[in-house]
């Protein structure tokens, strides 16, 4: 089994390009959000005492992360690759990742950053509209409604959410600039790193590209 590393910005798409890659039946797309509500709801030992975590108000503990993760590649052998996306997050993090893999003789192939001018994520994510009333998506370049303002679905009128002001998604970019940009330099030090342009909107080729680079 071979682990890829997804790194990008907030609205660089890495969770849309993980989808797609993913629909090959040998590749899997690990969010370590998903992974963590899962085995909190399934009652997992590590979800069990992350939710005791979780519910004292903490952060969960990078270590209990990890074995969540080593548990998922233990229960999931037969896949040739898994994208993982939300960890590591910072450089302490990638140690304790390399550790485990190492440890569950698993290969880190790369990690893989989606290149993504913040112009452009500041673009895409304050594009963004959502109907408050059926929580139906548009974006005002990619996909706009019918009726400017107005769900296609249900008629209601269309809100930006706070999350999605241009300002807003500044403070989420240089949050992510102070966290993320030292596990580039990580990676790219140990030599990684792998980069694909995330700025146009082709989705296809971004795909056909990621899988090359990987390789």
């Amino acid at each position: 089994m071979n682990v890829v590393i997804l790194l990008g910005a907030p609205g660089s798409g890495k969770g849309t390009l993980a989808v797609e890659m993913a629909k090959r039946p040998d590749i899997a797309h690990l969010s370590t959000g998903d992974l963590l509500r899962g085995a909190v709801k399934a009652g997992t030992p590590a979800g069990l005492e992350a939710k005791a975590y979780m519910e004292a108000g903490n952060l969960v503990p990078d270590e209990l992360i990890a074995r969540m993760v080593g548990d998922y590649i233990a229960e999931n052998a037969s896949l040739s690759t898994v994208l993982l996306d939300g960890f590591p997050r910072n450089v302490a993090q990638a140690d304790i990742l390399a550790d485990l893999l190492a440890k569950n003789g698993v290969t880190l192939r790369c990690a893989l950053l989606l290149d993504v001018p913040d112009e452009i994520v500041v673009r895409r994510i304050s594009g963004r509209r959502v109907c408050p009333a059926c929580g139906a998506g548009f974006n005002v370049d990619t996909l706009p409604p019918k009726q400017e303002g107005i769900c296609d679905a249900c008629g209601a009128a269309l809100v930006i959410r706070k999350d999605d002001t241009p300002e807003t998604v500044r403070h989420r970019l240089a949050v992510y600039a102070e966290q993320t940009f030292p596990l580039i330099a990580y990676y790219r030090e140990r030599n990684l790193l792998r980069t694909v342009d995330g700025s146009g909107d082709d989705l296809e080729a971004k795909v056909k590209v990621a899988f090359e680079t990987i390789q």
